[in-house]
């Protein structure tokens, strides 16, 4: 390693160390007044120069003050004669977060220019993976969860990951069903009216995910007793340390408007 490239790595780790003590101007030591910075929230074209650098930084010291961790893992270095880039990996996060995802990571990707002898930074990148593929995989999976535990008449395995608060809109009444007893209530009475085996799934599911947040929509198809029906499902889902819970869930037929009675023989 080359003397600049130890510098340049000194550097980096004495940020951190600013960074996660909340010194602001140790924070901006080392940085160029024209310095442009792609950062994960907006804008979306970068904070550029100093003192937008300089105001990005109060909110996340708050929310590092109210526990959450800023620590770098690894620092790789490539320096030239004036210009140098540097990589690094760092965990950022809540504990109970990193505990759950100990894999996480912030990546800050940094550029540097040789002004008068020292190295300052005129290029911050910071990301994270975008983890919603994975996420909406992780809901799908629960989903089959679900049909299989309804097909072998398993009420435990039919509650695993419906959160204790959950609030759901079912098809029976009354109006809302709070928490988790109240939707195993009407889970047990659908198994129960059935003598023979009850399946359901949803053939068209569509997942979003958004942070810790997940919504699942489709149309709903249940088959019990040789009869087949169809509704829509929208299911709202949160994510608590390394589990999926579903928070909220809303169960509907479209109804005859003159008669008011629900169309539960429509088919898509």
């Amino acid at each position: 390693m080359s003397d600049d490239e130890k510098t340049i790595r000194e550097q980096i780790e004495r940020w951190a160390e600013a960074v996660h003590r909340g010194d602001v101007d140790a924070v901006l030591a080392d940085r160029s007044p024209d310095i442009v910075m792609f950062d994960v929230p907006p804008p979306q074209d970068g904070v550029r120069g100093i003192d937008a650098y300089r105001e990005t930084w109060p909110p996340f010291f708050e929310w590092l003050a109210s526990g959450a961790l800023f620590e770098v893992v690894s620092v790789e270095v490539t320096a030239g004669v004036d210009v140098a880039f540097a990589h690094a990996l760092l965990r950022c996060g809540m504990p109970d977060e990193l505990a759950a995802n100990p894999d996480h990571r912030l990546r800050v990707t940094f550029g540097l220019r040789k002004r008068d002898g020292r190295w300052l930074v005129a290029h911050e990148h910071h990301s994270f993976p975008d983890a919603s593929g994975a996420d909406a995989d992780a809901v799908r999976a629960l989903h089959r969860r679900w049909y299989a535990a309804t097909a072998a008449k398993d009420l435990d395995g039919i509650m695993d990951g419906i959160a204790d608060d959950v609030v759901s809109y079912e098809h029976e009444a009354p109006l809302v069903h709070r928490g988790a007893d109240a939707v195993r209530e009407v889970c047990r009475g659908g198994l129960e009216a059935s003598t023979g085996t009850v399946t359901w799934d949803v053939p068209d599911l569509e997942v979003a995910v958004v942070g810790d947040l997940a919504v699942g929509w489709g149309l709903n198809r249940v088959r019990a007793d040789g009869h087949e029906s169809w509704s829509r499902g929208t299911r709202v889902f949160r994510r608590r340390g390394d589990r999926w819970e579903m928070v909220h869930q809303h169960v509907s037929y479209p109804y005859d408007p003159g008669t008011g009675a629900a169309l539960t023989d429509l088919t898509p």
